[in-house]
Parts: structure tokens; sequence; C-alpha cells
């Protein structure tokens, strides 16, 4: 797929790959490969990823939560929304990151699980210039903090996800919106027409 102008750019898995490996041995490289993890595998838009709290994602058990309820300030058009955090690789980068938060003593129910430098909440704006930045370093045209979603729909729907779940993970009100990640896939449309029998 790559860039189309005017819409972010969808990464392969060969992209994602490498923005992970550089973004890793950065200073906060850790966080930044949890903020793409999120991106990707879960389809969340900065400004929920600002918004999230640690008690958000994890249980009173200390463990990774099987479902994650956004409240309506967390999200774009106040719309109350779940994601799913049971990908084995999130799962991964989130207890290696609540580790490092333990021994660095910053780990609390209320605190943000993105931290700012300050050591508060991200500004959403300022997430996106980091993953803006986070692209630029590798070289790849195109790519913003949308591009995570705009991937995760893609390879759902490449995968033979219905487009109705498909609605669901992303938090979309109308199935119309969707219907833009599916249009002009050339993957999907290959699919329909190899398949086709007369």
């Amino acid at each position: 797929m790559g860039f189309e102008r005017g819409k972010s750019r969808v990464l392969t898995s060969k992209e994602f790959k490498r923005v992970v490996r550089m973004s890793s041995i950065e200073k906060h490289g850790l966080r930044n490969v949890l903020l793409l993890h999120l991106s990707f595998f879960l389809g969340l838009r900065s400004k929920e990823m600002a918004s999230l709290r640690i008690m958000d994602l994890v249980d009173s058990q200390g463990e990774v939560k099987r479902e994650v309820l956004l409240q309506r300030k967390m999200t774009k058009g106040n719309k109350q929304r779940r994601f799913y955090p049971q990908n084995e690789k999130v799962v991964k980068v989130l207890k290696e990151y609540f580790q490092h938060r333990k021994m660095q003593k910053t780990y609390f129910p209320e605190a943000p699980l993105i931290r700012s430098q300050k050591g508060g909440f991200f500004d959403p704006n300022t997430l996106q210039q980091l993953f803006k930045r986070l692209y630029k370093n590798v070289g790849l045209d195109g790519a913003s903090s949308h591009s995570g979603r705009r991937s995760f729909a893609t390879k759902l729907l490449e995968q033979g996800v219905g487009i109705r779940n498909v609605q669901t993970l992303m938090g979309h009100s109308s199935i119309s919106t969707t219907a833009i990640y599916a249009e002009d896939n050339p993957v999907l449309l290959g699919k329909i027409s190899e398949g086709l029998s007369i």
C-alpha cells in the first residue's frame, strides 16, 4: 500500500519493524515502542493514548486487562468505546514497560501510561509530533500518528475481518468511514478477483 497523497502512510510489516528497532535505541525507547504497538495493534489515536492511565490497562492483580473502556472525554467525538489489548506483542511490551516504570519508581495506578518529559500527561499534539519524528528518523515520508490506525484497519480487512467488526474496533460512528479503508485496496480487490469462479 504505502504512501497516498493526503492520507497517512500505511506501513508494511518490514517498515513497522524498522521504526520499532530504531525507536527502541532512543532515550525513551521503551515508551516509544509501546506507543507504536498501541497505534499499530490496537488502532488507538494520539488523544486516546495521551489520556490513558496505568490503571486503565491493569487489573487489581497487576495483570493486563482483556478489555479497556475508553471514556467519552478520551475519544474523538466523545464516543465511549472499548479496545482489547490481548495481542501477545502488545502484552509483552506492556509488561516490559511496567517493569521499567516500577524500577523508575513511577508506577502508580493513577499515573499517566505515557509520561511526558515533566512526568505528566502528554498533550495529544505533542504526541503527534513525537510519532512524526520517529517516522522521519527512519525516512518514512507521509507517515504520521494516524499511520498506525490506518495500518491496523487495512491489515484487519486484508485478513478477512468483517467490516462491522473493524468499525467497532476503530470506534467509527458510521460504517462509511470504515469503508474508506477498504476502497482501492489492491490486496482486497485482488482477493475478490482471485476467488471468482464463473
